[in-house]
């Protein structure tokens, strides 16, 4: 098992930025690739951005790049994601997802799963 925690998310002004971190817990996070959704009221689950277990492969949700960065350090078993310019539009409920490869992620075929961490950007 994987213990996924999420920590971060709070309220900013438009154009604004946030750092999530998802912190770790079990089984050995390195050998996991890592993910982050989110979900706004009324909107499906929706793929964020996901990054291999070393950090080598990188993939985002197309209408994200240039603005979201994930990145990964293995020896504090964590994963971030660093949000900026943010926009209304991206309020959400961000998740955290480890998953035994990046397909998985990036397909919502995690093996485990965060609570989740509100985020709310105001216009």
């Amino acid at each position: 098992q994987v213990q996924l925690v999420e920590s971060g998310g709070g309220l900013v002004q438009a154009g604004g930025s946030l750092r999530l971190s998802c912190a770790a817990s079990g089984r050995t996070f390195s050998n996991y690739a890592m993910g982050w959704f989110r979900q706004a009221p009324g909107k499906e689950h929706e793929f964020v951005a996901a990054i291999s277990w070393a950090g080598a492969s990188i993939r985002y949700a197309d209408s994200l790049k240039g603005r979201f960065t994930i990145s990964r350090d293995n020896a504090k078993n964590t994963v971030y994601l660093q949000m900026n310019s943010l926009k209304p539009e991206d309020t959400a409920v961000y998740y955290c997802a480890a998953g035994g490869n990046m397909a998985k992620v990036v397909n919502g075929q995690s093996d485990y799963w965060g609570q989740g961490t509100q985020v709310t950007v105001s216009s």
